[in-house]
């Protein structure tokens, strides 16, 4: 998943960053509303997690501008306001769920991992498609009942072909979901991913729709 992090305080911010970055999140992480902001209307998100005690933008205004914005990514609200009040803002605003500081890293993944699932319209961690089966909970891929080894980014892309089956993902927007802003991408990348994927799980999977990227047929 793409996630984005924005959070004022370092040594939480650090926490959840390498939380979820172990489990092979691409983790985008600012830490003021301003930068926030900017990111949340640039950056594809699967999920935003956000506080909403922030430098220069309050986080409520920031959601309520992103959703003003059409941004629909789910939104995971972290805050030390127990007010009642406070929570029921938020959810208006357009937060999809509200988590109280302090809280376990364990709960917060599990959070980020359900409004996944609800945004993919998925009840369940298991995906099936054809003869291959993602547990999108343990990371792990089978083809016909057989594990199969795959590196992080192979997973992201094979994941995000299969959840959007039957739809054309372009060049560009599989990129944005496989390396943050940062990093260096080499030109031919996403062609060795789609190749190794290939030679894994058979050479008719992923179709190559030419001058715009690739797609997986729709079931």
């Amino acid at each position: 998943m793409n996630l984005l992090l924005i959070e004022d305080d370092n040594l939480l911010g650090q926490g959840i960053h390498l939380s979820l970055s172990a489990q092979g999140h691409n983790v985008e992480w600012m830490q003021d509303g301003r930068s926030g902001l900017a990111a949340a209307l640039q950056l594809p998100s699967d999920v935003i997690i956000l506080d909403l005690n922030l430098p220069y933008i309050d986080g409520l205004d920031l959601l309520r501008q992103v959703r003003q914005a059409g941004i629909d990514s789910p939104v995971l609200i972290l805050t030390a306001r127990d007010a009642l009040e406070d929570r029921l803002k938020g959810l208006d605003s357009g937060a999809d769920d509200y988590l109280l500081k302090p809280f376990s890293l364990a709960e917060l993944e599990a959070r980020v991992r359900a409004l996944y699932r609800r945004s993919q319209g998925r009840p369940s961690e298991r995906l099936h498609y054809n003869n291959i089966e993602i547990d999108t909970l343990a990371r792990e891929v089978f083809h016909e009942g057989v594990a199969i080894s795959l590196g992080r980014k192979e997973y992201e892309l094979l994941l995000r072909l299969v959840e959007c089956s039957g739809q054309v993902q372009t060049r560009r927007r599989l990129a944005e979901l496989l390396y943050k802003m940062d990093e260096e991408v080499e030109s031919n990348a996403l062609e060795v991913h789609v190749h190794n994927l290939r030679k894994k799980l058979g050479k008719s999977l992923i179709q190559t729709v030419r001058g715009v990227g690739y797609r997986v047929a729709k079931l």
